[in-house]
């Protein structure tokens, strides 16, 4: 039996002051209790790379939730290794960097 789900995508200024907006945002649209301070923790980890602008994408299916930020710039290792992906690690189920390095993504909720 397939999943339902529902994906909701948003750009966010890549400015300092946006993080709050995008934790509103995040709690607004997912239940779970760690999903606005993953989404926070992502958007500053891409934050660090000083993009124009950030797209949060947050997508659920079933009990799972899929964060994920694009800065649409490289990140640096900094981005894909420092102190707030270690956070977000600990989180998540899974967590990494699409491939070509602009994106930087959360899967976590409850595995079937």
């Amino acid at each position: 039996m397939p999943e339902s789900g529902h994906t909701w995508r948003k750009a966010f200024k890549g400015i300092p002051e946006e993080a709050r907006n995008v934790r509103v945002w995040t709690a607004g649209r997912l239940g779970h209790p760690d999903a606005p301070l993953i989404a926070n923790e992502l958007f500053a980890a891409v934050l660090g790379a000083r993009p124009d602008s950030i797209e949060m994408t947050l997508s659920t299916a079933g009990t799972r939730i899929r964060i994920a930020a694009h800065g649409f710039v490289p990140l640096s290792f900094l981005q894909i290794h420092g102190p707030g992906v270690i956070l977000i690690s600990q989180l998540a189920n899974a967590s990494g960097v699409s491939e070509d390095g602009q994106t930087l993504w959360a899967l976590f909720g409850e595995e079937s």
